[in-house]
């Protein structure tokens, strides 16, 4: 099979938000395979926000290390292929065909034994832990795809689990407040490992020491155990100071924006020195390096100049708040102009409230998903916002993209006005497509 068949066979699946309580299908299937999520070393990563930031900066770390390093993230971008990568590259095309067809008669197995067959992201999570196995890596760095203990991903033990900082999000499957979203994340911290703890509200925080301490797990917490000491705005990124597990690295440069991506940096720090066992800090070179070379594609990623154009794929209030925080500190834009694409069950309203005080004029439009929120529905719910002269509805992205950039452009060349094009990571995919953002 090619890739293109592969792709249309694993979407024939189902979706990626709908999952089952349970993980007896990935289990068995991973049986069959003969467990390779046991070939390595995992760091495992559940949160609300900043989980492939985070993921993508201890990968970084860890290769700067000579170690050989596989990533699982979620959503993708542009290409299924980037859900999975090893030493820094997606599975080209031809690879990610064959783990397919490797794992395929023992996926059919698993079907076979009855009940609902091997959904989309059980098999995704399932070619992930083969290829690392076949690779062979040495660590795995995994992120869950929604929640934690139901989640494909936790039939892995992370030697470390990190939980980046937790809000409202997929109320419909995770549950309807923090503490109850909290104790499904917790779910990934496994007894004698290390927890990685970004900050938290209290409310999480408590289930998450609770879930620690029942497990017997050594608990690392931002702002008591490891952290920010100092950063400053810096060309393209911020000068950090942290203060980590083991030692304080200074001047370290990170080519990333805003408090929230040093947070990530931080938890990704403390965690690579957790996994590394002993007393003695990093190579603070070594930091040095790996946090320069650091990308993070669709968050706050400037894809043009003149006017610039700046991707987020901001979903819910929570993530809303840190890019606007950091567009704040980063982005001397005297006018912003925004492209909102967003999908109809998340807090839509929100995201809109959190948006109007920094953006003069939105471009509502919808993104390919079939989750999105049509385009005049959500330019109602903006108007009632923004008010209506604020606001413009277009059906297509790309057209919505265009009329921002026209907007910013009648401003004249040295007016300074941005577009922020935000509302979702399949939004931001589309646009780094139409623009032709490379990397991923």
């Amino acid at each position: 099979m090619d890739f293109r068949a592969v792709e249309r066979a694993i979407l024939e699946r189902g979706v990626e938000w709908d999952f089952e309580p349970t993980l007896d299908r990935i289990a068995a299937l991973l049986d069959l395979l003969g467990s390779p999520q046991r070939a390595y070393q995992v760091i495992h990563i559940a949160g609300t926000n900043g989980k492939t930031s985070t993921a993508r900066l201890i990968e970084s770390l860890l290769r700067e290390r000579n170690l050989r390093v596989g990533r699982f993230t979620s959503p993708h971008l542009s290409s299924m292929r980037e859900r999975i990568t090893v030493d820094g590259e997606p599975l080209s095309e031809e690879r990610f065909a064959q783990v397919y067809e490797e794992i395929e008669p023992f996926v059919e197995l698993t079907d076979a034994q009855g009940g609902r067959r091997i959904q989309f992201f059980e098999l995704l999570t399932a070619m992930a832990f083969a290829a690392f196995a076949d690779t062979p890596v040495d660590v795995a760095v995994v992120e869950t795809g929604m929640g934690g203990s139901w989640d494909a991903t936790n039939v892995a033990d992370g030697t470390v689990a990190v939980v980046t900082p937790i809000s409202l999000d997929h109320t419909d499957r995770l549950g309807p407040d923090i503490p109850s979203i909290s104790q499904e994340k917790a779910g990934i911290i496994k007894p004698g490992a290390t927890a990685v703890f970004a900050q938290q509200e209290l409310a999480a925080a408590e289930v998450l020491m609770r879930r620690a301490a029942d497990v017997g797990a050594v608990v690392a917490r931002e702002g008591l155990e490891f952290g920010v000491l100092g950063r400053e705005v810096a060309i393209g990124g911020q000068l950090i100071t942290f203060r980590g597990l083991k030692g304080v690295y200074d001047d370290v440069y990170l080519p990333l924006y805003g408090a929230y991506q040093a947070s990530n940096a931080a938890c990704a720090l403390a965690a690579v020195e957790a996994l590394t066992g002993g007393d003695d800090p990093l190579d603070v070179e070594l930091v040095r390096a790996a946090f320069a070379q650091a990308s993070s594609p669709g968050r706050l990623e400037v894809v043009r100049r003149n006017p610039t154009v700046v991707l987020d794929a901001a979903h819910n209030p929570g993530g809303m708040q840190a890019t606007l925080d950091a567009m704040h500190e980063a982005f001397d834009f005297p006018k912003v102009v925004g492209v909102v694409a967003v999908m109809a069950d998340k807090d839509v309203e929100g995201l809109l409230e959190l948006l109007e005080p920094m953006v003069a004029e939105v471009v509502v439009t919808r993104n390919s998903s079939p989750r999105s929120m049509p385009a005049a529905e959500l330019g109602a719910l903006a108007e009632s916002v923004f008010g209506e002269e604020r606001v413009h509805v277009t059906e297509r992205l790309d057209d919505a993209i265009d009329q921002a950039i026209g907007i910013a452009d009648a401003d004249g060349e040295f007016a300074g006005t941005g577009v922020l094009i935000t509302g979702s990571v399949v939004t931001v995919g589309d646009a780094r497509v139409l623009l032709k953002a490379e990397g991923a």
